[in-house]
């Protein structure tokens, strides 16, 4: 075997490997108010979507304000055959731009993290 297609055989099998970890972890699908999305009325609830199921004991969502505080948000419980992180508002949120940073913990074991944002209309 040349060295060449050596190389090009290892550059494969590492793209194989790494791919199939990518794909193993829970990816937020779809979100509820969606990412960039103005809303008229404030939520009563956030919710995640995610690709996998998730361990609601690691998951978990904080909300930051237009003033840079955090939102008082209710306990978090998974729907949809745990793949959608709940996530309840107890209190009307202000018009302003809203953070969304979340991070979960798939049945598999796979962490990940992201944020996102929304905006309550005035």
């Amino acid at each position: 075997m040349s060295k060449h297609t050596r190389l090009t055989a290892l550059s494969a099998l590492a793209l194989v490997i790494f791919a199939g970890q990518a794909l193993a972890h829970a990816h937020l699908t779809e979100s509820v108010p969606a990412d960039k999305a103005t809303v008229a009325v404030s939520p009563d609830e956030l919710d995640l979507h995610f690709s996998e199921e998730l361990d609601l004991k690691f998951s978990g969502a904080k909300i930051i304000g237009p003033d840079k505080a955090s939102v008082k948000t209710g306990d978090a419980m998974l729907m949809d055959d745990g793949k959608t992180l709940m996530v309840p508002l107890p209190e009307k949120l202000d018009p302003g731009a809203y953070e969304v940073e979340w991070h979960v913990l798939s049945t598999d074991g796979h962490k990940t993290k992201g944020a996102y944002g929304f905006t309550v209309k005035p």
